[in-house]
């Protein structure tokens, strides 16, 4: 699938031409959008909630809950974390069996980097980069912790100002020392797109295993996590699947070497037979044993109806979309933030760049107050200059990119953010 960009010359109307041309734009229709008028550029962060959504919840709610009762849970919820992630499975390039929805995305990666070291109890080092998301650095400084700091975690440094990381810079560091490599696919600042087949290659070349952090992109970018090999990742259900706030996030471990690895937390869902109520804990074979408490069903009944649509859509078509908006951003970003003293945060290269264009700004975070609170445009702000605006394939239309830029450039150009304090509010 190609699209033909719209000319930025030819301003709104090429861009609402662009969108009568798309052949994914009427999956907009099918997500609830209350106020037509809001830019809504953080998709990246929480996506918009699918219209089946309060309807497949609704039934939950009303049925399987208000009706059904307990019974729910020999009616379908017990099977839910894995039916649920052999969906984002198909997504992932993950057959089934391989995927669980559960937990939380930091919850997940705790219990695959502690599987990891304890599969490799030889090795001391930890690789990761500067680019990965503090949240995934504290888990992987907690497991050294853990270990009584006898592991040592080595970040490789970014380059061309945070934008990318080199390749050699990072294959310097994997080492037979390696235990394992802890990356996001996507990086959350930049939108940079790692070589998951490559890196994956290099590590298992020196015996140690690698875990992807997909939550910027699942949904967004396709993969092929069996074909590619990948050992384990994790990833949330709340950004480009579109799961709600907090969603449950998910977990992937290649067939493989499931049996050859163990969850550090032993929950009785993880149990070989929960319902026996043995008072000795026993694994689970295989994925299973990674499962720990309750899942909570009306959350995770909410990812299921999300997700579902993706897969109806299919990954070749929205990973098109995802390149073209997010070129039409940078095309209109240089003409017409450029000389507003901005700087493009993100690569131009669209093969290494994922659904979110973040442009920097010194006064950044005051310019992202001005836009929120008086040009109704939502993006979000990372330090320590970043604007992210996240461009969700199904729900940014060509159309709303092109409003987007208008009026940043309009808040910047005639000053709207000096208005607005520096001093940083708790959620920014």
């Amino acid at each position: 699938m190609s699209y033909n960009l719209p000319a930025v010359a030819a301003g709104l109307v090429a861009a609402q031409q662009a969108d009568s041309l798309d052949p994914v734009a009427h999956y907009r229709d099918q997500f609830v959008i209350v106020d037509p008028n809001i830019v809504y550029f953080d998709g990246n962060s929480l996506g918009r909630m699918p219209k089946q959504t309060a309807a497949h919840l609704h039934h939950v709610i009303h049925t399987e809950w208000s009706d059904g009762l307990i019974r729910g849970w020999g009616r379908g919820w017990y099977e839910a974390p894995a039916r649920i992630g052999d969906k984002i499975g198909q997504l992932l390039g993950a057959a089934p069996g391989q995927v669980l929805a559960c937990d939380s995305t930091s919850v997940n990666l705790y219990k695959l980097v502690m599987a990891a070291l304890q599969a490799r109890p030889d090795r001391t080092d930890i690789v990761s980069d500067a680019l990965n998301f503090p949240s995934d650095l504290y888990i992987m400084q907690g497991a050294i912790a853990h270990y009584g700091n006898r592991h040592q975690l080595r970040l490789v440094a970014s380059r061309d100002n945070e934008l990318t990381v080199t390749p050699d810079d990072l294959y310097a560091l994997i080492t037979p020392q390696t235990a394992v490599v802890v990356l996001s696919h996507v990086t959350f600042k930049s939108g940079f797109i790692y070589d998951m087949q490559a890196i994956t290659q290099k590590a298992h070349a020196v015996g140690a295993l690698v875990i992807w952090d997909l939550s910027h992109s699942a949904g967004a970018v396709p993969m092929a996590l069996d074909a590619w090999q990948v050992d384990m990742v994790v990833g949330c259900g709340y950004k480009f699947l579109n799961g709600g706030p907090g969603a449950p996030a998910f977990l992937y471990i290649n067939k493989s070497i499931q049996d050859q690895v163990e969850s550090p937390i032993w929950g009785w869902f993880g149990q070989k037979a929960p319902f026996a109520f043995d008072l000795q804990y026993e694994p689970a074979p295989g994925l299973a044993r990674f499962l720990a408490g309750t899942p909570p069903m009306l959350s995770l009944s909410a990812v299921e109806s999300a997700v579902d649509m993706l897969n109806q859509v299919g990954m070749p078509a929205i990973r098109a979309k995802s390149v073209a908006i997010t070129e039409y951003m940078i095309a209109l970003f240089d003409a017409h933030l450029v000389d507003l003293g901005f700087t493009l945060g993100s690569p131009r290269d669209a093969g290494i760049r994922g659904s979110h264009v973040s442009i920097r700004h010194p006064l950044g975070y005051q310019i992202n107050q001005a836009l929120i609170a008086e040009m109704q445009v939502i993006p979000d702000f990372r330090e320590p200059d970043n604007l992210r605006l996240g461009l969700s394939p199904l729900t940014t239309s060509f159309a709303e990119v092109w409003h987007g830029v208008d009026r940043i450039r309009h808040a910047v150009s005639q000053g709207l953010h000096h208005k607005y304090p520096a001093t940083r509010a708790a959620v920014t």
